[in-house]
Order: C-alpha cells, then sequence, then structure tokens
C-alpha cells in the first residue's frame, strides 16, 4: 500500500438522496471520490472504505433508545456502497456499528472481512499518511480522523469530497475547525502532489 492510503467514509445508499438517513446532495461528492480513488489506484497507494453495518435492533436506532432512524442494515439495500463510486475490487472493507450497544462513527472502530482492525490493517501496510473523505463530515468523518491522529497518522481531510448531516446549521463547519484544530490538514484534490 506504500506509506498513503486513501479512506472513504460510509459512502452508502441510505445516506445519499431517497435514503433513510440522508446527506443532502450527499451523492454529489461521489465524481470528486472517483477522482481520489483513480489517483491513489494509479499510483499502487492503498484504498479502503467503511460502512456503517447495523444489526436490525441497535442502541444507535430511535427505536432502541437512540438518535438515529432505521439505516444501513447489514444485507438491506440501504447499507450497499451507493452505485456510483468506483471502489477497486482490491479495496478494504471496513465494517462497523456491529455491537448494537455501541455507535461507532470511527472507522477505526470497524474490523475488515478477516476480523482485523482498521488500526491494524495500517500498521502491517506501513502507513502514515490516511486522506479522508466520505460522509458525513460532522461524525463518521470526524471521528475517523480524530481516531487517525490518535494513532500518531499525518490525517489529510478531502474538503471537497465530504458532505455533514447538519442536525445543526453549523455542525459541519464546527467539525472541521475542530479537526484542524488537533492537526488535520484540509486538502483539494488540486493540492495533491503525488
Amino acid at each position: 500500500m506504500n506509506n498513503k492510503a486513501l479512506l472513504i467514509v460510509d459512502v452508502q445508499n441510505d445516506f445519499c438522496p431517497g435514503g433513510a438517513l440522508a446527506v443532502e446532495q450527499g451523492d454529489t461528492i461521489v465524481p470528486v471520490l472517483n477522482k481520489y480513488i483513480q489517483h491513489f489506484c494509479d499510483r499502487g497507494l492503498g484504498v479502503l472504505a467503511s460502512r456503517d453495518w447495523h444489526p436490525p435492533e441497535t442502541s444507535h436506532f430511535k427505536d432502541f433508545g437512540g438518535v438515529w432512524p432505521l439505516h444501513c442494515v447489514r444485507y438491506t439495500e440501504g447499507a450497499a456502497f451507493y452505485p456510483d463510486l468506483h471502489l477497486p475490487i482490491e479495496a478494504v472493507i471496513i465494517s462497523k456499528g456491529m455491537d448494537p450497544e455501541s455507535d461507532s462513527y470511527s472507522a477505526f472502530q470497524g474490523i475488515n472481512s478477516a476480523g482485523k482492525t482498521l488500526k491494524d490493517i495500517l500498521q502491517e501496510n506501513a502507513i502514515a499518511e490516511l486522506y479522508v473523505g466520505g460522509l458525513a463530515t460532522d461524525y463518521c468523518v470526524k471521528a475517523s480522523c480524530l481516531d487517525a491522529l490518535d494513532q500518531g497518522l499525518k490525517v489529510c481531510l478531502l474538503v471537497d469530497a465530504i458532505l455533514g448531516v447538519n442536525v445543526k446549521p453549523q455542525d459541519s463547519e464546527d467539525a472541521i475547525k475542530l479537526m484542524v484544530e488537533k492537526g488535520v490538514q484540509k486538502l483539494i484534490f488540486e493540492d495533491i502532489k503525488d
């Protein structure tokens, strides 16, 4: 994977227009993410994608004491990756939110199909820099970026390839501000120098 990798956070049907917990215009970041995917693949760099993979009953959902409507229930159409997202066949899929007692916003709380954590996967591949885009800025993107910093990684936030839920109008702006204060670097596609 070289020492850089791309992490795409939760670009799933339920978070895109028409989904159960849609981010407004969430699908508009997909063409930009596809450019990043192509760039990383062309250079032999790793591509990882996280997904919410909830059980039907979880404390994360309103019906069971949480704050969110039913969404991204594993093996449903809503939990599938957005069809226009061009994930390569070798992309590492990280599933999270499987514990019915935990919200698990961060990709670092997920595992791959072999049961390995994101931290383990990155360490095994000597990844030092993580480039992060996806949905939603104010929840899973923020949590994943902050956890990546805690792991000692250099974290680049792809600000042209993120959008937020914005339960409160300033939520995404506040999330970006917090991430930058903690040490995340903001980037757009044109900033990438190999």
